[in-house]
């Protein structure tokens, strides 16, 4: 009886080390939040949650896992990009990141987000100001899609309008 249990024992610390280095992969490629990393192992490779939370508690243990980490570096990613605030809190919430963590994580930003809001604008239709309403309205929602404030739009188009 006692070889059954002392082979499971390893087992199951071979299916934890497994698991860690399997996290560990994913992490080297780039960060994830610890929601990504379950979602992505749970299953074939982890078919136990309370293994699975113990490798992942481990990893935020040691620093390798961070949810505050990806948040800025998801937010970064996606300013880049041309997303608004609304956007890229509403894509974080999706990947498990609280709600209080993506609130700092956005006033920590240093962003004017009209200002991106204008790049965004000048990029997709370039420096012509809209000529009628519904070529405004078209603009706007191409930024309200992009996830910027309807005060952000509206500060944008001004902005965009006065340069001419």
């Amino acid at each position: 009886m006692t070889e059954i249990q002392t082979i499971e024992a390893s087992d199951v610390q071979q299916l934890g080390k497994n698991l860690r280095a399997a996290a560990m992969n994913l992490l080297a490629r780039r960060e994830h939040s610890r929601q990504e990393l379950e979602r992505k192992l749970h299953g074939k490779l982890a078919p136990d949650p309370v293994q699975l939370g113990a490798v992942l508690d481990r990893l935020e243990q040691d620093g390798l896992l961070s949810d505050s980490r990806y948040a800025e570096a998801f937010c970064n990613a996606r300013m880049r990009v041309g997303k608004g605030p609304v956007r890229i809190r509403a894509e974080l919430r999706e990947r498990g990141v609280v709600e209080d963590l993506v609130d700092c994580v956005l006033r920590e930003i240093d962003v004017d987000w009209v200002m991106r809001a204008q790049d965004v604008l000048q990029k997709r239709f370039g420096s012509a100001v809209s000529a009628d309403q519904r070529a405004t309205a078209q603009r706007m929602r191409f930024l309200q899609y992009r996830g910027f404030t309807s005060e952000q739009i509206r500060a944008a188009l001004k902005s965009v309008a006065s340069l001419d």
